[in-house]
C-alpha cells in the first residue's frame, strides 16, 4: 500500500478520524454540535503530541518527514477547519435566535440572517486551507535551511480553535441564553487570526502540557454541565 504507517503518523491518523467522526455526529438528524466539540477536544489532544512523537523517529527519510507535513495539514483541515463549521452549521438548527428571526422577521430578513451565518463559516473553513498551505509552503523551505522545529507560527495556528471553541460550548452552561451568535463571532475573529501576519512563539513542552490540561478541564465541565442540565 501507498503511504505510511508507522507510529509517526497515528496521532494524526487518529485526529482525522475523530474529526470525521465529529462531523457526522453533528449534522446527523436534528444536529448535535455539543457531540461534535467533544470529537473537536480529542482532535486537539491528538495534534498536541503529533509532532513530537513524529520527531522522535531520527532516521526519517526526506519522504517521510515531507510526507508528515503533507497529512498533518490535512488532517488539520478538517479537525479545525471542517469540524467547527459542522459544529456551526449543528447550531444554527438548535438556535433560538435564528428561530425568533424566522417568526418575527420578513422571510427576506431571515435569508440574509441565515446566508451571512453561513458565509461566515465557508470563509472560515477558507482561511483554514489558507492558512495550512501558507504554512506547508514555508515549512519546507525553512527545513531546506534549518534543522529542528520551528521557533515561531505566522498567523494564528488552526490547532488553536480546539480550545478557543469548545469554552464557547460552556458558556451555555453558564448563560442562560443562546449563544450562538458568540459562537459565529468567534470563528469569524478566528478566521481573521489565521491570515494576520504575526509572530506567535510555537509553545514548548510545558505550553502544550497547560493547553491539553485546559482542554481536559473544558471536556470535565462540559460533561458536567451536561449532567447537571
Amino acid at each position: 500500500m501507498i503511504g505510511f504507517y508507522d507510529y509517526t503518523v497515528i496521532l494524526t491518523y487518529l485526529s482525522l478520524l475523530s474529526a470525521c467522526t465529529g462531523i457526522i455526529v453533528s449534522l446527523a438528524g436534528t444536529g448535535h454540535p455539543y457531540l461534535g466539540t467533544f470529537f473537536l477536544l480529542l482532535c486537539g489532544l491528538c495534534d498536541a503530541f503529533d509532532g513530537k512523537v513524529a520527531r522522535r523517529k531520527k532516521d526519517r527519510t526526506p519522504e517521510e518527514r515531507a510526507f508528515g507535513i503533507q497529512i498533518d495539514s490535512l488532517s488539520d483541515l478538517v479537525a479545525f477547519g471542517v469540524l467547527p463549521v459542522a459544529i456551526g452549521e449543528a447550531m444554527l438548527r438548535h438556535s433560538d435566535i435564528l428561530r425568533w428571526v424566522k417568526e418575527n422577521a420578513s422571510p427576506m430578513v431571515y435569508r440574509v440572517v441565515d446566508v451571512t451565518l453561513i458565509a461566515v463559516l465557508i470563509l472560515f473553513a477558507l482561511a483554514a486551507l489558507i492558512r495550512l498551505a501558507y504554512f506547508n509552503v514555508t515549512e519546507e523551505e525553512r527545513q531546506k535551511t534549518e534543522t529542528g522545529a520551528r521557533k515561531y507560527y505566522t498567523g494564528m495556528p488552526v490547532t488553536t480553535v480546539s480550545i478557543i471553541l469548545p469554552f464557547i460550548q460552556l458558556l451555555q452552561y453558564i448563560i442562560p441564553s443562546d449563544v450562538t451568535l458568540a459562537y459565529f463571532v468567534t470563528v469569524l475573529l478566528c478566521g481573521l487570526a489565521f491570515l494576520l501576519p504575526i509572530q506567535i512563539r510555537k509553545p514548548g513542552l510545558r505550553g502544550i502540557l497547560i493547553m491539553v490540561a485546559i482542554g481536559a478541564v473544558e471536556f470535565a465541565l462540559m460533561v458536567l454541565g451536561r449532567y447537571l442540565r
